[in-house]
């Protein structure tokens, strides 16, 4: 089976360092050819991102909450996520990200705000009904020279979390008409 994997980057600038992380994330985390991966990088919509309707956006968004897993990341912008990226995942109805993995990702010029994608962008993401496998991560650009190593461990912990999540997966009650 090969999975559905997105990767929404909130970034207003294309092409980012933040994507560079998020990317790499995915790829350390998953096994290679497991998978297909598809880049929503929000700058290409800014444009659009408040219109509302928006076709190119509803299907974006449709994407996203049909994938197997997706990964939220955004640069850190006063101690939290861009408004770009709320823009995008305001346009989801209440549980509109329901059951997809998701992981919370922020980038930052250095330590301060390090626990943002854990109180800031988590809790928005499972409000959306989505389910957070662990504490976000957060990558300080001061990294940037060891960033296989600190993305590697951090996929390393999502893949553990993972797997603990599919073991109880494994033994769980359904209830009928689920």
């Amino acid at each position: 089976m090969t999975l559905t994997v997105s990767i929404v980057i909130g970034n207003p600038k294309a092409a980012s360092r933040t994507r560079k992380v998020a990317e790499l994330l995915v790829a350390k985390l998953l096994e290679p050819g497991s998978y297909d991966v598809r880049v929503f990088d929000l700058a290409d919509y800014a444009d659009e991102v408040l219109v509302w309707p928006s076709d190119k956006l509803a299907a974006a968004n449709a994407a996203v909450a049909a994938s197997d897993l997706a990964v939220f990341a955004s640069p850190t912008y006063k101690g939290t996520y861009t408004g770009l990226l709320k823009a995008f995942l305001d346009r989801y109805p209440a549980g509109g990200l329901s059951g997809v993995p998701a992981i919370p990702v922020h980038t930052g010029a250095d330590f301060g705000h390090q626990m943002g994608p854990t109180f800031t962008l988590a809790p928005l993401l499972a409000e959306l009904g989505a389910v957070v496998p662990g504490r976000g991560f957060y990558f300080s650009l001061t990294q940037m020279d060891d960033i296989e190593s600190v993305v590697g461990s951090a996929a390393a912990e999502y893949a553990a979390n993972l797997a603990a999540l599919a073991k109880v997966a494994g033994s769980a009650a359904v209830p009928a008409g689920v």
